[in-house]
C-alpha cells in the first residue's frame, strides 16, 4: 500500500486525535510510552554502512541527535529540497506540508524496506520521532535490522516532567547529562533543576559570591549526618568542606545540550522558606539577623526582594525558560509572627495574616518575573492567603492544591506524592536502601491519572501535565538517584504521553522487560523486579469471604502457594487468580523458576476472627489526616500493607483508647494488634499497650500490659505485633488503650480477636 493510501486511510486519526485510536501490536517493537496509532508493515528494513540523511532546512539541527543512534552512520545531513519527491532510499526528516493532517504536535514515523520517513510539522515534534527511532534500536536484541511499521503519535500532556534536587546531595555534569539522555528517549520534555534549599546553594551567582564560596559547602557530605549534627556550613576550600555548585557556564551547557534533545530546564530558586545556606551566608536577610536562626528571608526587609531580584536578574540570564520555579512551600511563620518589620507589612498592605504576608511576597516576585516575560511556578502553598494573578500551581500535597487551582482558572502541574514522589520505597524496605518513607511501587506509578475528576470540565485545560519528583536527601550517590528514578520515570513517561484509554498495565510490563536492555546500555543503576510477593486480603462482609490476592513485581511469574501453612513446592497449586477463603488460614507463596523457588516465602494469616464488622467506639479521635476506613479499620478483616498510606492503616496522635462491642459475651482465647514503626517520617510504636475485659461495659478486668521491645533508633520499617493471651476469659467489651509517648504517629490495622 503506497504512502498516499495510508495518509487518506489514517486521516480521520491524525487530524486532533480527538479519540485513541486501536494499536495494532507488533512483538518485535515494545515502544515506552506507547504511540496512539501503530501498524505492522511487512518486512525490515537493514541499516547499511553509511546510510544517507536528508532533513527539510528546519529540521537539519534536529538531525544531529541521530549521531547519536547506535546504528547510524554518516558524515553530513543533506537538506530535502522537496519533500513531495522524496528519495527511495536513506533517512528522511521531513517538514509536514500545510494541508498534512497530521497534527501540529504530532510526529509520523514510517519505516519500509527501503527507507524511513520522520515527518512532522514542529522541529519538537521530528525530535520525539527521533526518540521513537533511537528507542528502537536501544531495546532490540536484533541491532541491525528494523521492523517496518506505521506510527503517529502526539503528546497527552504539554508538560513532561522529572525533578532532581542536587542541594541535598550535589551531583557531576556528565550525570546531568545522563539524566537529560533518558529524559529525552522516553519523551519527558522538562527538567525541574532543585538548585538551592537549606542542604547548600548550588547555582553561582556573580554578585552574590558567597552563595558558592560558603552556602554551598557543609560539614559533611552526607545530608542525614549533616542533619543530625548541628547542619553547618564551610568555606570552600577548608578541609572540612563538601558540597559543590555549577558556574553559570556550567548551567549553561547543561541547558544547550538539553535543548537540542527537546528538553527544557527549569531552575529552583527556593524563597521565602527553605534559605537557611542564603541566611548563614547572609544574615542580615533574616528576621532576627542572625545565622542559624531561621529558614525564612524577612518579608519587611525590602533587602531581601533586591537580593531576590539581583539573583533572579543573573538566573534569567542563564536559564531562557518560560518558568522559573520559586518553590514557596513549607514556610514556619514564626519568625514573621516575632518580626516587626514583618508585622509592619501587613498593617500597611492591610493583609490578614502571615498567611498573607506569604503571598504578598509571591505576588511580588511574580509582578517582577512578567516585567521579565517570564512566569512564575511554585508548590501549592503559594496559594495559602491568595494566589498571584498569573502563578502556575505544582500540586504536590495530594491534589487539593491542583483542583483549587484550575478551578479558579489557574495553569496545574499535578505532582501529588501518592503517587509521583520517586523518593519513596518501591518494593519492602527491608533490605532496601534508606529512603525517606512510604511505599510507592511501579505499579502505583503507571495508575495515575493527571485529572481529576473534581476539577469542573471546562478548566481541565489548565492541568497542562505531570511532574515526578526526587528529592535527595537519602541519594547520596549518582547510582541510587538512578536507583530511585528507574523504571518508575519510565512509567511517568507513559502517565504524561499516552492516552488514559490507551494505558494498560500488563501490556506496559510486558513492553518494559525489552527496556532493561537500554538502561543497561545507558549505565543506568535501575532496580530490578524483586522476587519476593505481596500477598494482601480483602473481606466482604456480605459473604464472610476473603478474598487474597498474590502480587508480584516479576512479569508473568510462576507463583506456588499453599493455604495450610506447609512449605511451597513445585507441585503446590499454581496461583492464577484470586484465592477465596472463608475460615481462618495461613497462605505461603513463593516464585519458582526453573523448577526451584526464587526469592523468600512469603505468608499471610487470614484471620476471619469474632471482632469483624463489630462496633468500635473511639474515646480518643484518630487522625483526620489517616482515617482509614474509619470506625471501621481496626476490625474490618484486613491487614495493611508495607505503608501506612494504604487506607488500612489508622494513623493516631497521642494515645489510642478505643471499646469493641461484641454484642453478646464471648469465651476468649487471643488478642493481637499489629503496629508500624518508620522513624524517618516519625512513625512509632506504642510504649506499651493494655487490654481490659467487661460484660456489662462499666466493670472492667485489666490484663497485664505487653511493652514495646522496639528501639526508636532504629530507622529501618519495622512491624510488631502485641499479643494478649484471653484464655479462660468471658467478655462483650474489650477496651484496648496504647500509650503513645513520642512526638509523632502511631499507626495500627486489624484488631484480631479468637
Amino acid at each position: 500500500m503506497n504512502t498516499a493510501k495510508w495518509v487518506a486511510a489514517l486521516s480521520f486519526a491524525a487530524t486532533a486525535y480527538l479519540t485513541p485510536q486501536i494499536t495494532i501490536a507488533q512483538d518485535s517493537l515494545f515502544i515506552i510510552p506507547k504511540p496512539r496509532i501503530q501498524i505492522a508493515k511487512t518486512g525490515y528494513y537493514i541499516y547499511t554502512r553509511n546510510t544517507e540523511v536528508l532533513a527539510s532546512a528546519g529540521f537539519k539541527d534536529a538531525a544531529a541527535l541521530l549521531k547519536e543512534h547506535p546504528y547510524l552512520k554518516f558524515d553530513q545531513v543533506k537538506t530535502l529540497k522537496n519533500a513531495k519527491n522524496l528519495p527511495k532510499k536513506g533517512l528522511m526528516l521531513v517538514m509536514a506540508a500545510k494541508e498534512d493532517t497530521l497534527a501540529q504536535n504530532a510526529y509520523r514515523l514510517e519505516i519500509t524496506t527501503d527507507r524511513i520517513v520522520i515527518t512532522a510539522h514542529q522541529p519538537q515534534a521530528i525530535l520525539h520521532g527521533i526518540s521513537t527511532l533511537r528507542q528502537i534500536a536501544y531495546t532490540r536484541k536484533d541491532t541491525k535490522s528494523l521492523p517496518a511499521v506505521w506510527i503517529e503519535d502526539q503528546p497527552a500532556f504539554a508538560y513532561r516532567g522529572l525533578m532532581l534536587d542536587v542541594s541535598r546531595h550535589f551531583l557531576p555534569l556528565t550525570f546531568l547529562k545522563k539524566y537529560i539522555d533518558l529524559l529525552s528517549l522516553y519523551k519527558l520534555n522538562t527538567f525541574h533543576w532543585h538548585l538551592t534549599d537549606g542542604a547548600g546553594w548550588r547555582l553561582e551567582i556573580k554578585k552574590y559570591p558567597e552563595l558558592t564560596q560558603f552556602a554551598a559547602w557543609r560539614t559533611d557530605a552526607n545530608w542525614k549526618n549533616w542533619w543530625n549534627n548541628g547542619r553547618k556550613y564551610a568555606e570552600m576550600g577548608s578541609p572540612a568542606a563538601f558540597g559543590g555548585f555549577y558556574t553559570a557556564e556550567q548551567a549553561k551547557e547543561l541547558i544547550s545540550y538539553a535543548a537540542k534533545r527537546g528538553i527544557t530546564v527549569i531552575p529552583e530558586i527556593e524563597m521565602p522558606a527553605h534559605s537557611e545556606e542564603v541566611l548563614a551566608a547572609y544574615p542580615n536577610l533574616s528576621c532576627y539577623g542572625l545565622p542559624y536562626k531561621n529558614s525564612e528571608f524577612c518579608i519587611g526587609n525590602e533587602d531581601t526582594f533586591t537580593f531576590l531580584q539581583n539573583v533572579l536578574d543573573e538566573v534569567l540570564a542563564i536559564f531562557p525558560s518560560k518558568y522559573i520555579h520559586i518553590g514557596g512551600d513549607e514556610a514556619d511563620k514564626t519568625a514573621w509572627k516575632q518580626c516587626p518589620k514583618c508585622q509592619q507589612v501587613i498593617k500597611d498592605h492591610d493583609l490578614k495574616d502571615e498567611h498573607g504576608l506569604q503571598s504578598y511576597a509571591i505576588k511580588r516576585m511574580e509582578a517582577y518575573l512578567t516585567s521579565k516575560g517570564r512566569k512564575l511556578i511554585g508548590w501549592d502553598e503559594i496559594l495559602e492567603g491568595g494566589l498571584a494573578p498569573d502563578a502556575t500551581v505544582m500540586s504536590w500535597r495530594g491534589e487539593n492544591g491542583g483542583i483549587e487551582a484550575a478551578n479558579a482558572g489557574h495553569d496545574v502541574i499535578m505532582t501529588p506524592g501518592s503517587h509521583l514522589y520517586l523518593d519513596s520505597y518501591q518494593t519492602n524496605p527491608i533490605g532496601q536502601p534508606e529512603a525517606i518513607g512510604g511505599y510507592l511501587p511501579l505499579k502505583k506509578v503507571y495508575s495515575y491519572q493527571p485529572v481529576p475528576a473534581e476539577i469542573d470540565p471546562a478548566k481541565k485545560k489548565h492541568v497542562l501535565g505531570v511532574q515526578a519528583n526526587l528529592f535527595a536527601e537519602y541519594m547520596p550517590t549518582s547510582n541510587q538517584v538512578d536507583y530511585m528514578a528507574f523504571p518508575r520515570a519510565i512509567a511517568l513517561s507513559e502517565v504524561a504521553w499516552t492516552p488514559q484509554t490507551l494505558k494498560n498495565w500488563n501490556d506496559f510490563q510486558s513492553r518494559l522487560q525489552k527496556h532493561y536492555r537500554l538502561l543497561q546500555q545507558f549505565n543506568v543503576n535501575y532496580y530490578p523486579p524483586s522476587n519476593n510477593l505481596s500477598i494482601l486480603s480483602n473481606f466482604d462482609m456480605a459473604s464472610k469471604v476473603a478474598q487474597v490476592t498474590i502480587n508480584s513485581e516479576q512479569f508473568e511469574p510462576e507463583i506456588r502457594y499453599t493455604l495450610d501453612g506447609s512449605t511451597p513446592t513445585i507441585n503446590s497449586s499454581l496461583y492464577k487468580a484470586g484465592i477465596s477463603l472463608t475460615q481462618s488460614g495461613t497462605v505461603k507463596a513463593v516464585i519458582f523458576k526453573d523448577q526451584v523457588p526464587a526469592g523468600k516465602i512469603q505468608e499471610l494469616e487470614i484471620d476471619l476472627h469474632k471482632a469483624i464488622g463489630k462496633k468500635v467506639t473511639y474515646h480518643k479521635k484518630y487522625s483526620s489526616n489517616y482515617p482509614a476506613q474509619k470506625e471501621l479499620t481496626l476490625v474490618n478483616g484486613q491487614t495493611g500493607d508495607l505503608t501506612y498510606g494504604d487506607g488500612q492503616w489508622q494513623g493516631i496522635l497521642g494515645d489510642l483508647d478505643i471499646t469493641i462491642d461484641l454484642e453478646n459475651p464471648e469465651a476468649l482465647q487471643q488478642l493481637k494488634m499489629r503496629y508500624m514503626q518508620l522513624t524517618g517520617p516519625g512513625v512509632y510504636m506504642p510504649a506499651y499497650v493494655k487490654v481490659a475485659l467487661s460484660t456489662d461495659g462499666i466493670n472492667f478486668k485489666m490484663l497485664p500490659q505487653v511493652d514495646n521491645d522496639v528501639p526508636d533508633t532504629d530507622a529501618s520499617l519495622r512491624f510488631k505485633t502485641f499479643v494478649f493471651d484471653l484464655k479462660g476469659n468471658t467478655a462483650r467489651y474489650l477496651r484496648i488503650t496504647a500509650k503513645n509517648d513520642k512526638k509523632g504517629f502511631m499507626f495500627t490495622d486489624e484488631v484480631v480477636v479468637y
